[in-house]
């Protein structure tokens, strides 16, 4: 995708457009983040950030493991011993 140039408006809003909407798959009223580093603002969906958080998270745990499965199984014990 190429370089696209947007104004500040009013109350310091910006207008994406369409086929920046488009690609990030957003409409009207979704949620988007923004992180602003080193003089940066990137701008991603929910859905982006959860699947660089899993993906981060899964980086620390071999493939197969179960982390949920884990948590319930320890919750069970927990539970047993009240």
């Amino acid at each position: 995708m190429s370089t696209i140039v947007v104004k500040i408006g009013q109350g310091g809003r910006i207008v994406l457009p369409a086929q920046i909407r488009k690609a990030l798959g957003v409409t009207t009223g979704d949620d988007l983040i923004l992180d602003l580093s080193d003089g940066e603002v990137r701008m991603f969906t929910r859905r982006e950030a959860i699947r660089r958080a899993q993906g981060l998270v899964r980086s620390y745990f071999p493939e197969g493991r179960m982390l949920s499965e884990e948590l319930i199984r320890e919750r069970k014990i927990e539970a047993a011993r009240e």
